[in-house]
């Protein structure tokens, strides 16, 4: 016990430690001095400290490493936005303390999770309203339709429609009798999720709610031709997708060869390739490289971006910041006793782990791009509030186990 205090302690300190330093070199971009960057460093050691305090204090049997892995990603973000655009960095601290609020109060007001698992048509409407939402009434946005906007504020309804769709999937696997009826409608509703989001050519979502789907249903029935069956279907489906949508065509073709239009169409990836070779290992120094280079720098391709500035070695330590997540959230689930918080704690680690490979896959090139947020590092406020929501669950399942 006296150990494990002191490496939470050094976690800790090494938190801040880091937290000074990219501030502190933050504020020094401007001459003679940058106040507000370092505005931005206090607000963010108050939140650091004041979440900590209140989850080892109040709630000291959970897991301590899931808070400072998800901070130190939010930094790293917020601090590569200031350097972008400063108005971008301080709107993403909003909705980074707004995140924190929400992940504290999951902890604090949430009873025992377990009560939670009758719910499940409440989260199946919860699933068939936001899948839905941005097909009715939604805009598009570089080629997708999946953002809703109401007067100043828009939102992505995806991102709250996982959230559901793992509740359901995990209320309606948590009693699965070994019989292929009770598999049906879980599937169905499945289906509905994808089929939604290949009209609104959200490739990114899609592959996120099958990676969730997958895991979940190999978890809960262990069963391999599951899962084959699964990949196959996948497979006729996006099959089918390439050939009824251009959205879909174009982004392939881009994969296959991003240099045939490297000044159009490909001009993303290229560009993002561009900035990660020459930022090579080490970087090229905060505010020293060309993020304006990249059409969009502050959310599909921030990795890019850091990888440039910070070098390959930061992008790999971000990689394993999220290995090290999902690993403690399977350790979570694990540890916990109900099936229903198992699932859920298995639901929000595959949540996380295909949503970092989908983005960072699409940002190396190694799979067709789709526009997705790396969770807790790109701008967005529905990614950053759902992001928290998912981990502040995750964290008290950690409690409860």
């Amino acid at each position: 016990m006296k150990s494990f205090f002191n490496d939470e302690r050094r976690m800790l300190l090494y938190t801040y430690l880091l937290l000074i330093a990219m501030f502190g070199n933050l504020s020094l971009l401007q001459q003679p001095f940058d106040t507000k960057a370092v505005i931005l460093g206090v607000v963010m050691a108050l939140l650091l400290g004041y979440a900590h305090f209140v989850i080892g204090r109040f709630f000291s049997d959970g897991d301590k490493y899931l808070m400072l892995f998800a901070f130190i990603l939010s930094m790293i973000g917020i601090v590569t936005m200031y350097r972008i655009d400063p108005s971008v960095a301080i709107k993403q601290l909003i909705w980074f303390t707004l995140g924190v609020v929400a992940y504290v109060l999951v902890v604090v007001v949430l009873p025992d999770l377990k009560s939670f698992s009758k719910y499940k048509y409440v989260y199946l409407a919860g699933v068939i309203v936001f899948m839905a939402m941005a097909t009715l009434i939604g805009v598009e946005k570089f080629g997708s339709k999946n953002w809703v906007q109401f007067g100043p504020i828009s939102f992505q309804p995806s991102e709250i429609g996982k959230l559901f769709l793992v509740a359901y999937l995990s209320s309606a696997l948590k009693d699965y009798n070994g019989s292929v009826k009770s598999l049906i409608e879980p599937a169905l509703i499945v289906m509905y999720s994808l089929g939604f989001m290949v009209i609104q050519k959200d490739l990114g979502s899609a592959l996120i709610f099958f990676g969730i789907s997958v895991t979940m249903l190999y978890l809960s029935t262990n069963k391999l031709k599951y899962i084959v069956t699964t990949f196959i279907l996948a497979g006729v489906g996006a099959t089918l997708s390439y050939k009824l949508f251009d959205h879909v065509r174009v982004r392939v073709a881009i994969w296959l060869d991003p240099w045939a239009d490297a000044y159009n169409k490909g001009l993303q990836i290229v560009q993002g390739l561009f900035a990660m070779a020459s930022g090579g290992l080490l970087g090229a120094g905060l505010g020293k490289g060309y993020p304006g280079f990249i059409p969009v720098n502050t959310s599909d391709f921030i990795f890019a971006v850091i990888c440039e500035e910070m070098g390959l070695l930061m992008g790999f330590g971000i990689m394993i910041l999220f290995f090290l997540m999902f690993y403690r959230s399977m350790r979570a689930a694990i540890y916990v006793e109900d099936k229903f918080s198992q699932m859920m704690a298995v639901g929000y680690a595959a949540m996380f782990a295909t949503q970092v490979l989908v983005i960072i896959g699409g940002v190396m090139n190694a799979i067709p791009l789709t526009g997705v947020a790396l969770p807790f590092v790109s701008y967005g406020g529905s990614s950053m509030l759902t992001s928290f929501f998912a981990l502040g669950i995750i964290q008290k399942i950690s409690e409860e186990g």
